[in-house]
């Protein structure tokens, strides 16, 4: 099997060669930190080696679990925030069908979020879509009470029990939550829910490769075990001693660098849709990671070419402080060569009998160069073709490198104080009980 691919050469031009190849130091002491749990955050290292330390017992609960809610269910609903339902989401778009949504396919369900978001009329036209469906529920929850996913969890419970009765519908419900504690513990407990267990040395960001994202994706019908080796693979690729041939030491190394010369905003490219929920699962691991102590790279994504007749005039001609990751696809799926046409009225028969791809491909290098001349880095990351082993491999890669960027930066990249912030004020403007003193403080300052 091939590995994915870093090419580094369109960014080292900007920066001293010389200082760059200190960085294999840097990041091997912060490595060191990681491996030995001696740096912030170190008791929330339990991904860092969890791909080979998943069980095929518990990989076999997984899927014994998928296949019978596969044969109960037109449609399965992931309830979920953050990291919850980000890294199952990017994985099923990867590689679902871009329009399996209008199809009705008995043997892969299809896979609908919810708890992700406070919107009544996104809950209200779901609800009303599932009426006449068979469905189930996967609810990921480590509290039970984080609001989004709990008040999602209410409606689509008690629309459960209504049509099919409490019994039947504890059936069509699974838990993924924490092994003793918290409110959705309790209701496993109570309503003898199936459930999977939420390591306390796992964060959301973190837990693709747990239950937590392995169960909607083993749902949707794609191989966990090919995910799983994938990650495998790039666990034992980034233990490489050599820094020319480790690209997760690599990609943490160029972006520090890249940012010590005030490129501040990193923009992750792709030129295939089914990559977009990548790119947001990726904005959440790394802004949520990074972004603290009034440090870190601020995560954007871009779809070209889509957005080249967009975004694609800022990025060549707007403020020079961001440089571009892009993620390439070296083989698609299927093969659409371009017709030829015998009025020629658009000039593109110079085009016809080729593929698509190719064009895509030439649109690719002659964005990258545009950008280089404009001024902007570009770090090209080759994923061989869109299919679970790779995506393991790109999930890790992530990962891994987030986690010693992060400690390049000097902060804790496995915490989020920030995001305590509006709930706060949200519990406060609420009234909810215990909040009266926060309550009366925000109510005086909007009145002042």
């Amino acid at each position: 099997m091939k590995n994915i691919q870093i090419d580094l050469k369109n960014a080292l031009s900007f920066i001293n060669q010389n200082d760059f190849k200190n960085y294999d130091k840097q990041v091997n002491n912060q490595v060191k930190k990681l491996e030995n749990k001696t740096g912030k955050g170190s008791d929330f290292l339990g991904w860092l080696n969890l791909p080979e330390n998943i069980s095929k017992d518990q990989i076999a609960d997984i899927n014994e679990t998928a296949k019978r809610l596969r044969s109960i269910s037109e449609i399965i609903v992931v309830i979920g925030i953050g990291g919850s339902y980000l890294g199952a989401k990017s994985v099923i778009d990867g590689l679902s069908g871009q329009f399996n949504h209008l199809k009705h396919d008995k043997n892969n369900p299809q896979t609908l979020f919810a708890g992700q978001n406070l919107s009544e009329d996104y809950h209200y036209e779901l609800l009303d879509f599932l009426k006449d469906k068979n469905y189930s529920i996967i609810v990921i929850s480590k509290s039970g009470t984080t609001t989004e996913p709990a008040i999602a969890f209410r409606l689509f419970r008690k629309d459960l029990e209504k049509r099919f009765g409490n019994k039947e519908a504890s059936n069509r419900i699974v838990a993924i939550t924490d092994a003793t504690k918290g409110a959705l513990r309790e209701m496993v407990d109570q309503e003898n829910y199936k459930s999977f267990l939420i390591d306390d040395d796992i964060g959301g960001r973190y837990s693709v490769l747990t239950p937590v994202g392995l169960l909607p994706i083993a749902c949707a019908g794609f191989n966990i075990e090919e995910l799983i080796e994938g990650a495998i693979s790039m666990l034992n690729l980034s233990q490489n001693n050599s820094f020319d041939e480790n690209p997760v030491h690599q990609y943490a190394a160029i972006r520090h660098a890249l940012y010590s010369k005030n490129k501040t905003i990193e923009i992750l490219a792709n030129y295939n849709p089914k990559l977009n929920s990548i790119a947001e699962w990726w904005k959440q691991l790394f802004g949520e990671s990074e972004g603290k102590e009034n440090k870190g790279i601020f995560p954007a994504s871009v779809n070209f070419t889509t957005d080249l007749h967009s975004m694609g005039q800022y990025v060549q001609e707007g403020l020079r402080n961001i440089f571009e990751t892009v993620i390439s696809v070296e083989k698609t799926k299927f093969s659409l060569n371009i017709p030829s046409d015998n009025d020629n009225y658009d000039g593109l028969n110079f085009l016809a009998g080729k593929p698509i791809d190719f064009v895509n491909k030439m649109a690719e290098l002659g964005t990258t160069l545009a950008h280089i001349d404009g001024n902007v880095p570009n770090i090209k990351i080759t994923i061989p073709e869109l299919n679970e082993y790779y995506l393991g491999q790109l999930l890790y890669f992530f990962e891994k490198s987030c986690a010693i960027s992060g400690y390049l930066l000097g902060i804790n990249p496995f915490d989020q104080p920030g995001v305590e912030a509006y709930k706060e004020n949200m519990f406060a403007l609420l009234e909810k009980p215990g909040f009266e003193e926060e309550s009366n403080s925000i109510k005086k300052k909007l009145n002042s």
